[in-house]
């Protein structure tokens, strides 16, 4: 089975371009830098650089909505070849092949680690805002216990 999973920032604004031919299909290569767990033996490098290949509506996906800085995570796989370049010299590439991608982070996340002009909104000061995405609701003043339906 091949299969890649990776979470990371894009180093750079995606490039893309469209094949030739009766149907040209979009192409989009961009590199992800992914943060490595654990430090060895003193290497300074914390990340791996990545590179991934989309096709087709990935393709455009990642043309209209990604760029540089922005987290995303990428599920596809590992595809590896070969070329002779202009010196006559054979270059070997690993590239993933990109199955699905989606943010991995909100907007307002991207844009505050990416130095953006993200403000917060203004909060209302009539009554406290309910902390976020713990389940709960908060209960009026003044409901008595009788008037729960639990116990």
């Amino acid at each position: 089975m091949n299969k890649v999973i990776l979470m990371g920032r894009l180093t750079r604004d995606p490039d893309i371009r469209y094949s030739q031919g009766a149907n040209p299909t979009a192409i989009a290569r961009y590199t992800l830098a992914v943060d490595r767990r654990f430090r060895r033996n003193n290497d300074d490098q914390t990340a791996d650089f990545i590179s991934c290949v989309a096709f087709g509506r990935s393709a455009e996906f990642a043309e209209k909505y990604l760029h540089q800085g922005t987290k995303i995570a990428v599920t596809g796989r590992i595809q590896t070849g070969s070329y002779t370049n202009r010196d006559g010299q054979k270059v070997y590439t690993t590239d993933v092949i990109v199955e699905d991608q989606e943010f991995a982070e909100s907007k307002a996340a991207s844009q505050q680690s990416s130095g953006g002009s993200y403000q917060a909104p203004a909060r209302q000061t009539e009554r406290p805002a309910a902390p976020l995405d713990d389940g709960f609701i908060n209960i009026p003043d003044g409901v008595e216990d009788d008037g729960l339906p639990f116990n």
